[in-house]
C-alpha cells in the first residue's frame, strides 16, 4: 500500500484489498526448520501471512518454505516461527533455536530423512522438559508403503511426534511427500483451542489432494502403528484419527500415549498449575497456611478445567513440605484426561 504524503491540512484515508491468507489470533504458533536459499541462514522470522512468507523466503516450489507456511495459517496457526536451514547440516542449529521459542505448540521441517526427525524429536523432547511444552509433526516420503510409515513410525515412538500419511497432491496431479500434509495438520492442531478435542474428521483445507487412497484394513494398520491417517471424501480432505508415534514402552505394547489428545490434555493442564501457582506465590513462606493456600489453588484450576471437560475428574491433592529441603513444597495430585469421542457402534434389535 502506497501513501502520498499532502502539506494540506484535513483529514485522508486509503486502503488495500488482499486474499491473502494469514493466520488466525485465536491459534497458536508453529515453528518450522526448511531448507531456503533465499534468507539468511539461521535468524528466526515469524511469519503472520502468505504474502510475508513470500516475500521474506520467495516462492520455491511445491514443497518450499511459504508453501509450507501457507498451509499452517489456512488451517489455524496464529503465526509460523521460521527458521531457514542452508544445507542438511543445519537442520540440528535451526532446532536448537526453535527449541528456546517460548510459546510454540508445533514444530515442523522439511525433512523426511529419519535422522533429521530423529534430531526434531529429541529437540521437542527437551524443550518439553524444559517447560517449553510442544509437539512436532512428521511426515514419510512419496513412495512409502503402509509398513514403510509404521516403521518409520516405531523408529520414531514417542508420544510428542505425529506422523502424517499419505503423501499430497501437487497442482498438476503428481505425487508428493506427506509434507504439505503434515503442515496443514499441524496448522489444524494449533488452531484447536481445546486439547481434549479430537483431531479426527478436522477438516485439512489448500491441499490439492490425497496421492493415495487408504483402505479400511490399512487405516486399521497405520493407526495401531502410530501413524495419523488422512483422507478424502467428496473433495474434503480430513483427519481420520489423530495418534501418536508413541505404541510401545521398553518393547512392549503400550496404548497409554496412542490418541493425541492424551499429551495435548496433559500440555493443558501442567502448565496451566505452574503458570497459576507461580504467579500467585512467588516470595511466599513455605508454612501450613501457604501450603493450604496452594492447595485450594491446584483444586480451584482442577475444578476448572474438569468444568471445561478437558479432565474428567481427579484425585485428592496432598501438598507437603520435602523432608530433604524444607524450603521446597511438594504437590501431589492425580487426574483423568477427557477422551475423545472416535466412535459410535448401534446394536439393533429388530423384530419382524
Amino acid at each position: 500500500m502506497s501513501i502520498t504524503v499532502h502539506q494540506r491540512p484535513g483529514v485522508y484515508s486509503s486502503y488495500d484489498a488482499s486474499s491473502i491468507i494469514s493466520g488466525r489470533g485465536a491459534g497458536r504458533l508453529v515453528g518450522l526448520a526448511a531448507i531456503n536459499t533465499t534468507a539468511q541462514a539461521g535468524v528466526p522470522q515469524t511469519i503472520t501471512s502468505y504474502d510475508r512468507a513470500v516475500a521474506a523466503f520467495g516462492s520455491d516450489g511445491d514443497e518450499g518454505m511459504a508453501e509450507l507456511i501457507r498451509l499452517a495459517l489456512s488451517n489455524g496457526a496464529s503465526g509460523v516461527v521460521a527458521v531457514p536451514v542452508a544445507d542438511g547440516e543445519g537442520y540440528k542449529a535451526a532446532f536448537e533455536t526453535l527449541a528456546g521459542v517460548e510459546d510454540i505448540a508445533l514444530v515442523l521441517c522439511d525433512s523426511t530423512a529419519a535422522e533429521v526427525q530423529k534430531a526434531l524429536r529429541d529437540s521437542v523432547a527437551a524443550a518439553s522438559d524444559l517447560r517449553r511444552e510442544r509437539l512436532c509433526v512428521v511426515a514419510g516420503a512419496a513412495d512409502e508403503s503402509v509398513e514403510d510409515l509404521i516403521a518409520r513410525a516405531k523408529e520414531l515412538n514417542h508420544e510428542r511426534v505425529v506422523l502424517v500419511a499419505p503423501g499430497a497432491l501437487d497442482g498438476k496431479g503428481e505425487a508428493l511427500s506427506g509434507l504439505c500434509v503434515a503442515a496443514a495438520a499441524a496448522g489444524a492442531i494449533a488452531g484447536e483451542p481445546d486439547p481434549a478435542v479430537p483431531l479426527g474428521g478436522a477438516e485439512l483445507s489448500g491441499l490439492n489432494g490425497l496421492a493415495a487412497r487408504l483402505e479400511d484394513k490399512d487405516l486399521d494398520l497405520l493407526i495401531l502403528g502410530g501413524v495419523t491417517p488422512v483422507e478424502s471424501v467428496g473433495g474434503v480432505v480430513s483427519v481420520v484419527r489423530g495418534v501418536t508415534t508413541r505404541t510401545s514402552t521398553g518393547g512392549a505394547p503400550d496404548a497409554t500415549w496412542r490418541d493425541l489428545s492424551t499429551i495435548r490434555v496433559v500440555d493443558n493442564v501442567i502448565p496451566s498449575l505452574r503458570s497459576a501457582l507461580r504467579g500467585r506465590f512467588r516470595r511466599a513462606k513455605n508454612t501450613p497456611q501457604s501450603r493450604g493456600a496452594i492447595r485450594s489453588q491446584v483444586v480451584l484450576e482442577l475444578e476448572n478445567k474438569r468444568a471445561q471437560e478437558i479432565i474428567t475428574s481427579y484425585g485428592d491433592v496432598a501438598v507437603d513440605t520435602d523432608p530433604e529441603d524444607s524450603s521446597r513444597c511438594l504437590v501431589d495430585f492425580s487426574f483423568t484426561v477427557a477422551h475423545g469421542l472416535n466412535q459410535i457402534w448401534l446394536t439393533a434389535h429388530i423384530t419382524v
